[in-house]
């Protein structure tokens, strides 16, 4: 039982690192890019992988874009 629990334990450090690096990574990115960054990196915290996807589908391959002026 001992070990379940601290599996359970690893599963869910490793699931917030994971969350966060792409939080932030989004976060810097989409900033960069001007490319509403508030949305990206809360979105990013939230799950995982699509906020990814869709960031490269929409931001970075230059679908959505964010007039300048």
């Amino acid at each position: 039982m001992e070990q379940v629990i601290r599996e359970s334990v690893w599963f869910w450090v490793l699931l917030a690192s994971v969350l966060i690096t792409q939080s932030t990574w989004l976060f810097i990115d989409a900033r960069k890019r001007n490319s509403m960054p508030w949305f990206w990196g809360i979105w990013g915290l939230i799950q995982v992988p699509m906020p990814l996807i869709f960031y490269f589908i929409f931001v970075r391959s230059g679908w959505f874009r964010r007039g300048k002026g």
